[in-house]
């Protein structure tokens, strides 16, 4: 969320972030929304000042003993006008609408660019596996070990589900108990989080309004979470945090629940883009002048993980046209797929500086300052536990079709070091 002054101080400023980010919003559209309003709270201001004199003279007239009827009358009349500007102004606000779905302005360094062949290759870590037998991907290998069975789970519940079983199930399971063990050893504290959450938790992360066709909704109004992210930076949500808590680290393990509503026909087969999926999220609260370092501590976190796993990854920062709505700077991590002979995401480590804070109201006050300030968030994915699967099995597997375990992996799997 913006803040209207520091558009209307800095116009050109707004215009340049927003030309960068290939948005069509302007400062001038916004600053006539925001003198309309102005025009509107003026007219509100009149009328509480009118209701205000008017109590004056119906209690002085009262002391003297006069007949007080026409004044209450007449004040009754202003209250029933104000009560349906207010109201107006609430349902009307077309400042707070438009404000709403306005993305991040992005960090100076973020490189410029329209998509995803614009981001910028930080490193390489780590070497591509090389086999002596042909390779096969997650689908082939995990269907011919009778442990992935999508043609069961399309009867249930239709496209992009999947039952894993047996060894297969107890491996994603041993890896999300892995990335939670290795996250605490890093400092974050493990939540178990609400899996559905209302309109407000949906808002203040950036879920809602612009993104609502992505998610799930129930009937009776609850939305189904996208990512831990929501139900965790929603801890600080109006409230002002006690300066010395911060920096607040936490990780969840959680189901994550997506319609895929913009990625028709993209990654239809296997598991890269399902409805359902499980993913640890890593999310930090800090103070402002914080958030640089404790992005690159998030991305460590994350890298963690797959250098334990003996994975070859890259590191990447997207550019503005590919960075998502809330964040003002991203690094991605990309895992190599043997089966698919390419780099395939598997981490989004993102800064969201105040821009989720100010749409939660979460702040916090310096000693001895009278004045509020936003806290700044941060989430990243660590990691994203079913594309972590895909990757040991296509970068771990033998030529007989079976999958060496990972040795950080053995002792969540009972001692198992092949799976067969």
């Amino acid at each position: 969320m913006h803040d209207i002054k520091t558009i209307r101080e800095n116009p050109e400023v707004f215009d340049a972030a927003m030309k960068r980010r290939g948005a069509s919003v302007r400062a001038d559209e916004l600053l006539a929304l925001d003198e309309e309003r102005r025009a509107k709270m003026t007219e509100l201001q009149k009328l509480q000042a009118e209701r205000n004199e008017l109590a004056k003279k119906i209690g002085m007239a009262k002391k003297a003993g006069e007949n007080a009827d026409a004044l209450m009358e007449q004040s009754r009349q202003i209250n029933e006008s104000l009560a349906a500007a207010e109201k107006l102004l609430e349902e009307e606000d077309k400042l707070k609408d438009a404000l709403a779905k306005i993305p991040n302005i992005l960090a100076d360094d973020v490189p410029d660019g329209a998509d995803e062949n614009d981001n910028k290759e930080i490193k390489r870590v780590g070497e591509k596996p090389s086999f002596s037998f042909e390779v096969k991907d997650h689908i082939a290998l995990g269907e011919a070990l009778g442990m992935m069975d999508f043609e069961t789970a399309a009867k249930i519940s239709g496209a992009r589900f999947v039952f894993l079983k047996g060894a297969l199930a107890k491996l994603e399971r041993a890896l999300a108990q892995f990335m939670l063990d290795e996250h605490g050893k890093r400092g974050y504290t493990e939540i178990v989080p609400p899996l559905l959450v209302k309109d407000n938790a949906m808002f203040g992360t950036g879920q809602l309004p612009k993104f609502a066709e992505d998610s799930f909704r129930t009937d009776n109004g609850y939305w189904l979470i996208a990512t831990s992210e929501i139900s965790l930076v929603n801890i600080v949500a109006d409230s002002i945090v006690a300066t010395e808590s911060l920096p607040r680290r936490y990780t969840a393990y959680s189901p994550c629940f997506r319609s895929e509503a913009g990625s028709a026909g993209k990654d239809t087969r296997g598991m890269i883009r399902n409805h359902q999926f499980t993913k640890v999220e890593l999310i930090s609260i800090t103070l402002p002048e914080e958030s640089e370092a404790e992005h690159e501590r998030i991305l460590a976190a994350a890298e963690n993980i797959l250098q334990k796993l003996g994975l070859h990854y890259r590191v990447v920062t997207l550019c503005a046209g590919d960075t998502g709505f809330s964040s003002r700077k991203t690094y991605d991590l990309e895992v190599w797929l043997p089966g698919q002979d390419t780099f395939r995401e598997i981490s989004s480590c993102s800064n969201c500086g105040d821009f989720q804070a100010r749409r939660m109201k979460a702040r916090f006050k310096r000693e001895g300052s009278k004045n509020t300030e936003f806290v700044h968030t941060l989430n990243g994915s660590g990691l994203a536990v079913g594309r972590t699967l895909i990757a040991v099995l296509e970068n771990y597997q033998q030529a007989d079709g079976s999958i060496l375990v990972p040795e950080v992996l053995r002792p969540y799997m009972g001692g198992v070091d092949v799976i067969g």
